[in-house]
């Protein structure tokens, strides 16, 4: 009983620390030019997309298993703090900052779950199953249709070049061929724009 007791508390204890994630501010803004989004709602977004985009993958994947992928992603964060996508000095620290993050918060939880969700973070970061290349579609996805749809407001602010995006979705043809397609299709928009550096 006491076993059990100390489990439920572990799972409590866990649950309480997420929720820490509504606080780490990323640096897209919400649709409609509203405020910064932050991880949470970033999560829970990419995790509705894997389930109505899933048929754009380009390999089949488990829809579960890559919707729990993109819910836990980003958790890391609540300690590791929230690096931009073209910062290159935080691009430097971010995987030992993760990785302490993810020792403590995965930590949290009784071994086994902590174990389970700690794999899929790694499997994220790795970037080798299917379930990993759609997730990181989403993950840049996300971004560049928020980011699209206020005319490019996040691009222009940090004076985003184009060879900066394309860097960071050198992969992203290999989860979706479509859904990569129709990103390069908004790249060209707004450099036409001016809202991204040609």
């Amino acid at each position: 009983m006491a076993e059990e007791q100390d489990r439920f508390q572990k799972q409590l204890d866990f649950i309480l620390e997420i929720d820490k994630e509504k606080n780490i501010l990323r640096q897209t803004h919400l649709t409609g030019h509203g405020r910064r989004e932050d991880d949470a709602d970033h999560a829970w977004h990419l995790a509705i997309m894997v389930w109505i985009l899933k048929e754009y993958a380009s390999q089949e994947i488990d829809i579960v298993r890559t919707i729990l992928m993109v819910l836990v992603h980003d958790i890391v964060e609540i300690d590791a703090g929230d690096t931009y996508a073209y910062d290159a000095e935080g691009k430097k620290t971010e995987l030992a900052r993760e990785t302490r993050a993810a020792d403590r918060i995965f930590g949290l939880l009784p071994e086994d779950q902590g174990k389970q969700l700690r794999a899929l973070w790694e499997e994220f970061d790795a970037y080798e199953t299917p379930e990993a290349r759609f997730a990181h579609v989403m993950d840049n996805f996300q971004p560049m249709l928020l980011n699209n749809s206020n005319g490019g407001g996040d691009w222009k602010e940090h004076g985003v070049s184009l060879s900066q995006v394309m860097k960071r979705n050198e992969k992203t043809g290999t989860g979706s061929e479509k859904i990569w397609s129709y990103m390069q299709e908004i790249l060209q928009e707004n450099i036409g724009k001016g809202s991204l550096k040609p």
